[in-house]
């Protein structure tokens, strides 16, 4: 059985029910979720936790306090780990927890 994953990325104007994808690779089953907002991240990794994702990894846009929000809510069912940009370049430099 593959390793279930998930990808969760922020920005403004995302809907995590249209910005998602399942990529089914032979040693991985990962999911890809966009959201809004640290709430909405709270949620959607409840949710993957509750389908059996063992890992969740977030992007950049995701702040220490977002990265701390997201752990706090998985509850230690699944690793958090995360892509780190300290000042994001596409939201101008500054950091989601400054923006979400």
């Amino acid at each position: 059985m593959a390793f279930k994953a998930a990808f969760i990325f922020i920005a403004p104007e995302t809907d995590e029910e249209i910005h998602n994808a399942t990529i089914n690779a032979p040693v991985v089953q990962l999911y890809v979720v966009g959201v809004k907002t640290y709430q909405e991240a709270e949620g959607v990794a409840r949710k993957l936790v509750e389908q059996g994702i063992e890992a969740i990894e977030l992007c950049a846009g995701f702040g220490v306090e977002g990265v701390a929000r997201i752990k706090a809510a998985v509850r230690g069912k699944a690793l958090v780990g995360v892509v780190r940009f300290d000042n994001h370049p596409g939201f101008d430099f500054k950091s989601g927890d400054d923006l979400f």
